[in-house]
């Protein structure tokens, strides 16, 4: 057995416990659980140097701060910890210093986004508990991660996604084993349906933070960034946000490292990014609200954060609040200026949610809310290669002359 320290389960809104060890989805409040551990006991069992000693080169290094209790339920496809790329030519293009803008590349990972962190874990834990059947909604990204780990966990997967959602990203879906439709509106359409027919089909909803270990899954980016800076952390964190499980798993994970004394100082400023055309969370915490209502007629290029509504709402508005971190929307020009521009000064195809940090940090240099010597982490929580791109119009005739000048 691996050395697990879960000491119970918790509600995010009430504290009611939860015993460790059963299935569970949301709790009786109908919000998120959160999963708690003996931090005492861990703290005095393992030393954050073990990490490294472990020789896992991607997040299951971090085991014994996860629930997964047995390492045959380890699902993995050959996770890698996601490199630190600073920004170098592209800086001038946002106003800030040469790197200090370091992109958090997390479309390293299996399935080619961060997706894969939190569907590696609620996949895993599925299993554990001997779960056959597993159902999503999803905008791309999520859909194809747990395709995949399910397909290797031998388990069945069922993904619904909005009709317009990147047909690549279906594609993929169905390619890697799972039942794909698609739904005529949003996610949040899709989650309705999922919900509705756990009864009738007996599948697990494994929808965003309706059960609690995808949170898990997504802190170890928090663990991941702390360890490469060498266990201190950067001053402003910018994360695309939908559901925002990986802005709460980080925050997360950072609490937890806290209290275990293996980092000290500040913590970072929590910055959720949104587009301007599906920003609840940035329009609630403009508004000093802990609850963000339902967005109508959301729409963006970025698909991953075109999430209309969020179970977990005020968990993401209050890690920004304590953080004294913000939240800010963004047009759709800005963002795929923003990709645009790094892409061809720098070598580096950031997804559009991406590009959706950069362009926010853009705009935060220049309303003096984030300052050019701070360290900012930008989350590219994909691989570019997954959306549409330019056309290409060039050509050249093999049976013409070649006019040399035009090169």
């Amino acid at each position: 057995m691996t050395q697990t320290f879960v000491s119970h389960l918790e509600c995010s809104i009430t504290g009611k416990r939860y015993q460790a060890g059963q299935v569970h989805g949301l709790s009786e409040a109908g919000r998120p659980l959160l999963v708690r551990y003996d931090l005492e006991k861990m703290g005095k069992a393992i030393t954050r140097e073990s990490f490294a000693e472990s020789g896992d080169p991607g997040f299951w290094r971090y085991a014994s701060m996860l629930p997964v209790t047995k390492p045959e339920n380890r699902i993995s496809l050959g996770e890698v910890m996601t490199p630190l790329i600073p920004l170098e030519q592209s800086a001038s293009l946002l106003g800030a210093k040469p790197g200090k803008a370091i992109v958090k590349d997390e479309g390293r990972l299996p399935t080619g986004s961060f997706k894969a962190r939190g569907l590696c874990l609620a996949v895993s834990m599925a299993k554990e508990f001997g779960i056959e059947h597993l159902a999503i909604p999803t905008n791309g990204n999520a859909g194809s991660a747990m395709a995949a780990y399910a397909m290797r966990a031998d388990q069945r997967a069922t993904v619904l996604c909005p009709s317009d959602t990147p047909d690549i990203n279906i594609r993929e879906i169905q390619q890697q084993g799972a039942a794909t439709y698609m739904v005529n509106g949003l996610i949040n359409d899709c989650g309705k349906i999922v919900g509705e027919g756990k009864e009738a089909v007996g599948w697990f909803d494994i929808s965003t933070l309706k059960e609690p270990y995808r949170i898990e899954g997504k802190k170890t980016m928090g663990l991941e960034l702390a360890e490469q800076f060498g266990w201190k952390l950067p001053d402003v964190i910018f994360y695309p946000t939908g559901g925002g499980t990986g802005l709460i798993g980080m925050w997360k994970a950072f609490h937890e490292l806290k209290e275990l004394g293996w980092i000290t100082g500040k913590m970072p400023k929590m910055v959720a990014v949104q587009a301007e055309g599906c920003a609840p969370i940035v329009k609630a915490w403009e508004a000093g609200e802990e609850h963000a209502p339902l967005w109508e007629d959301a729409h963006t290029v970025a698909a991953g954060i075109r999430v209309p509504i969020a179970v977990g709402d005020f968990l993401i508005i209050r890690a920004v609040r304590e953080s004294n971190g913000f939240g800010m929307a963004l047009p759709d020009d800005e963002i795929m200026a923003a990709r645009n521009d790094i892409a061809r000064e720098e070598g580096l195809l950031l997804c559009p949610e991406g590009a959706a940090t950069a362009a926010a940090y853009k705009r935060a240099l220049s309303e003096g809310l984030v300052s050019p010597d701070e360290t900012a982490i930008l989350y590219n929580c994909a691989t570019g290669l997954k959306y549409p791109l330019d056309p290409v119009t060039n050509t050249l005739d093999k049976n013409q002359p070649i006019d040399y000048g035009q090169f």
